[in-house]
């Protein structure tokens, strides 16, 4: 059974450590967008998810490099053409969050939104930003396995 366990591990281990890394770039990503939404307002969400976006691309890409994708190539003409191929990529994505945003907040009226779970206020700019994480993951792992990171 712990040799099937360790067998399943390896087989998905790429596909796992996107995951745990898609996660903790997912929590860069909303936590530098909540603390952006509360120092620029709610009105300017668009570039408050630009700024969030630097953040998450930033360490998306080390730990997209060093260990779910194993690039572990320093040198300088490796390392530019996987950062151009992968701010490339983050940046066809990131038009799709922004446009995602724009329909969700403005045109679906979603910002007028507002809960409160577990005495966390949440506004509407946060719930369609968590609704447009789930499509950029898809799409960023899809553009790294078969065009950043790909194997040779």
């Amino acid at each position: 059974m712990i040799n099937k366990i360790k067998k399943l591990a390896k087989k998905y281990r790429e596909l796992i450590t996107y995951i745990i890394f898609g996660v903790l770039t997912t929590i860069v990503s909303l936590v530098s967008f909540k603390i952006f939404d509360s120092l620029l307002g709610e009105k300017l969400y668009l570039l408050t998810n630009i700024m969030s976006w630097i953040f998450a691309v930033s360490f998306a890409y080390i730990t997209n490099k060093l260990w779910v994708f194993e690039s572990k190539s320093w040198q300088g003409k490796t390392v530019i053409k996987e950062l151009l191929g992968f701010v490339g990529a983050r940046l066809f994505s990131l038009g799709v969050e922004e446009l995602g945003l724009w329909l969700l907040i403005d045109i679906l009226n979603m910002g007028a939104l507002r809960l409160s779970i577990l005495s966390l206020d949440i506004n509407g700019n946060m719930i369609a930003k968590v609704i447009m994480q789930i499509v950029v993951i898809i799409l960023n792992y899809v553009f790294s396995k078969l065009v950043v990171f790909k194997k040779k």
